[in-house]
């Protein structure tokens, strides 16, 4: 039976390839001076990995200066799991034996391929491998794949979680890449945290019904419990946060991504972002795992909900958002962990194939809701914000995501408006080959 992570949109590459002057169509305007870099996973050929996560990473890079696309490079991440070395050894967890196929993101200078169960690994401006990174010698866990960069102080917030005690490390490292400290969360569990939120105030986790189980047989460790408790943790950042931290208990579900987490002005903590429910998970991780009856598409029923934690009362209002199958939200990052008004996601057709993939766009304030299809055989990447220059609005700017074509063998780069996806694209890089459908990624821009 052919996995269904290494066909369609997933089909891997065979190789490594680096293509220059690329064509644009439109206009690429002058703020986008940088590189999008994303990440996927991409096995050796002649490999089958368990899983989908367990798939080797490999980074795509577009780069763009001066109204040009200048490059596009793909790039394995050449770490010891990409040789065959495992992750348990007779001493332990290797963390660097990692995919790093997960996300990559940029902090202090250095750009960094990341998957929850490992050290990041450095790479080059050209997405080379330079090698595993511990800040230092200080980071002594695995560092989630979700960092978050606070926009007022440059901090990085991370954490490590595993599925033995320590369950849960907390780490903060400056804006120039000190861990500043670290500190284990009292009363986590074993269930799976994949992102987290912070905000100006606090630092938010999530733990989900999915949990460690040691009869999964995948690769991956965890699967559902309806014996979980399913809670939000609320911990006052800074120094010695980690011991006042208070859990709120929420309905059962699995929350994957963040979209973005906030203070109202009553003093609640908002949290925001698509979840599943049992049916949901399952659903998709017979597609992760490639396990009989799977859909034809991972389709994780995640719908966009609302938590506001009232700290006074210890009570948790959840709302359903949309009825909309989405993942990989996103926003402006300038207002992460502030309350923004815009979120950015990608739709999903249900797991009989019925409806198609597209860009979408919520409006908080208005309760409206824009959705761009992308088209028969197409699949868009994560929509990733960059703001437009001398912006005044929170939407003032641009939406990168990359759009592979199932019929033409081939990508394109969507400049989009983020103001009104209604509107043509802004500019249209021409790619010269389908780009593997991938997980995360970041702007990351010359300035």
């Amino acid at each position: 039976m052919n996995k269904p992570y290494l066909t369609g949109h997933f089909t891997p590459h065979v190789d490594e390839v680096t293509a220059r002057d690329l064509v644009v169509e439109g206009t690429l305007p002058a703020e986008l001076t940088g590189r999008l870099v994303r990440n996927s996973h991409n096995p050796l050929p002649g490999v089958t990995p368990a899983h989908w996560w367990k798939g080797s990473g490999m980074v795509h890079g577009i780069r763009l200066r001066d109204g040009r696309a200048e490059w596009y490079r793909n790039r394995w991440v050449r770490t010891p799991a990409l040789d065959g070395a495992p992750y348990m050894t007779e001493k332990g967890p290797d963390l660097t034996a990692s995919t790093a196929g997960t996300h990559v993101i940029e902090h202090a200078g250095r750009l960094l391929a990341l998957c929850e169960a490992n050290h990041p690994f450095e790479l080059t401006p050209e997405l080379e491998t330079v090698g595993a990174y511990d800040f230092g010698g200080k980071l002594t866990t695995m560092m989630t794949a979700h960092p978050k960069s606070d926009p007022v102080t440059g901090e990085l917030h991370f954490f490590g979680s595993s599925p033995f005690p320590p369950y849960l490390v907390y780490h903060v490292a400056s804006e120039t890449g000190d861990i500043e400290f670290s500190e284990e969360v009292p009363g986590a569990t074993a269930s799976l945290k994949h992102d987290f939120g912070i905000t100006e105030r606090f630092v938010v986790f999530v733990e989900g019904s999915v949990t460690f189980d040691h009869t999964e047989t995948s690769g991956i460790p965890y699967s559902w419990s309806d014996d979980q408790v399913t809670r939000i943790g609320v911990m006052p950042r800074g120094r010695g946060g980690a011991a006042k931290i208070r859990w709120f208990a929420i309905e059962p579900g699995s929350l994957l991504h963040v979209a973005n987490a906030y203070e109202d002005a009553e003093g609640r903590i908002v949290l925001e972002g698509p979840a599943m429910d049992r049916d949901g998970f399952r659903r998709s991780w017979k597609w992760w795992a490639g396990l009989p009856g799977h859909g034809v598409v991972p389709n994780s029923r995640s719908f966009n909900r609302r938590w506001v934690v009232d700290p006074r009362t210890g009570k948790v209002a959840e709302d359903l958002v949309d009825d909309l199958v989405i993942e990989f939200p996103t926003i402006n990052d300038e207002l992460l962990g502030r309350e923004h008004r815009y979120q950015y996601a990608i739709s999903f057709p249900d797991d009989r194939g019925v409806g198609g993939y597209g860009v979408v766009k919520y409006d908080r304030v208005s309760g409206g809701r824009q959705v761009l299809p992308v088209g028969d055989g197409r699949l868009p990447s994560e929509a990733v914000f960059v703001p437009a220059a001398g912006a005044v609005n929170e939407d003032d700017g641009y939406l990168l995501t990359v759009v592979s074509d199932l019929h033409a063998d081939a990508s394109r780069l969507l400049v989009l408006d983020a103001a009104d996806l209604n509107r043509p694209p802004v500019a249209t890089v021409h790619l010269p080959r389908r780009v593997v459908a991938g997980i995360h990624g970041s702007w990351i821009s010359d300035n």
